[in-house]
């Protein structure tokens, strides 16, 4: 079992910077890949940007190329979600993901809200 939490949201004004953590404990060892993935006011749930645990690459969304990148922190069982230069239309609860030996792991999720 694997839980996920994450921190960082808030209130940020367009052109902005916030980052956020996804703090992982329990059965971490059996994780391959994480992810962050966000759900703007009365939308679907939409992919945002996945690393591999072990491998280290990424993909991200077209959306936010360019302005968000996911790290880690092997240590600290932490993912983090950099987002940088923030649009109003960032404005979403960001939940982060975690996968491996068959399971998905999901986050409650932090808000952002980018004002314009």
């Amino acid at each position: 079992q694997v839980q996920l939490a994450e921190s960082g949201g808030g209130l940020v004004q367009a052109g902005g910077s916030l980052r956020l953590s996804c703090a992982a404990s329990g059965r971490t060892f059996s994780v391959n890949s994480v992810a962050w993935f966000r759900q703007p006011p009365g939308k679907e749930r939409e992919f945002v940007a996945t690393l591999s645990w072990s491998g280290g690459s990424t993909v991200y969304a077209d959306s936010v190329k360019g302005r968000f990148t996911i790290s880690r922190d092997n240590a600290k069982n932490t993912v983090y979600l950099q987002m940088n230069s923030l649009k109003p239309e960032d404005t979403a609860v960001y939940s982060c993901n975690a996968g491996g030996r068959g399971m998905v792991y999901w986050g409650k999720g932090t808000l952002v809200t980018v004002s314009s």
